[in-house]
C-alpha cells in the first residue's frame, strides 16, 4: 500500500513541474458511470503537457455510495494516465489513454465491514472539444484492467490554468 501511494504522489509532483512551465495546463471535474459497481460517480481530473503530444493525466472518482438489502457498498478509484493525441486540430483533440488504476471497494452490513483495493491497468480514448472558451468539455472511456474489470464512461470539463 505505501508503494501504490508514493507512485501515485511521485506521478502527482512530475505532472506539478510542466504546470509551472507551460500555460496549457488544465483541471476539471467529470461525471463518470461504472460497469461494475453500475452507480454514477463524481470526480477531479487534470491534464499537465510533458512532451509535444504527451500529457500526464492524474484523476480521482469517487462513486457515489450504494445501500442494496442493507449491503452498503463504497467505491473509489485514483487514476495516473498519459494521453496520446492522434488529432489535436480544428477544434477536436483525440487521444489515447494508458496507465495505472488503484481501485478501492468497502461493503458493510450488520456492523461488520470489509474492504479491498486493486491495481489495475488503464486503456481507453478520450476526445476534447474545444468551444472556443477557457473552458473545455470532454469525453472519455476507458477499461481498466484487473480482477473484475470495470468499463468507465466519463464526461466532464477542463479549465485552463
Amino acid at each position: 500500500m505505501k508503494t501504490i501511494n508514493a507512485f501515485f504522489c511521485l506521478i502527482f509532483l512530475v505532472a506539478l513541474q510542466p504546470a509551472l512551465a507551460q500555460d496549457e495546463s488544465r483541471i476539471g471535474g467529470l461525471l463518470a458511470y461504472g460497469t461494475e459497481i453500475q452507480n454514477l460517480g463524481i470526480g477531479v481530473n487534470a491534464e499537465f503537457p510533458i512532451a509535444g503530444k504527451l500529457t500526464i493525466a492524474p484523476s480521482f472518482i469517487f462513486y457515489l455510495p450504494k445501500d442494496e438489502a442493507g449491503v452498503k457498498i463504497n467505491w473509489f478509484e485514483l487514476n495516473g494516465n498519459v494521453n496520446y493525441y492522434f488529432v489535436d486540430q480544428d477544434g477536436l483533440g483525440v487521444y489515447g489513454l494508458g496507465g495505472l488504476n488503484y481501485s478501492s471497494v468497502k461493503v458493510s452490513a450488520g456492523g461488520y465491514s470489509i474492504s479491498d483495493g486493486q491495481v489495475g491497468l488503464n486503456l481507453g480514448a478520450g476526445a476534447n472539444f474545444d468551444i472556443g472558451s477557457s473552458v473545455l468539455p470532454f469525453a472519455e472511456l476507458k477499461y481498466v484492467i484487473m480482477n473484475g474489470g470495470q468499463l468507465v464512461l466519463a464526461a466532464g470539463v477542463k479549465f485552463s490554468l
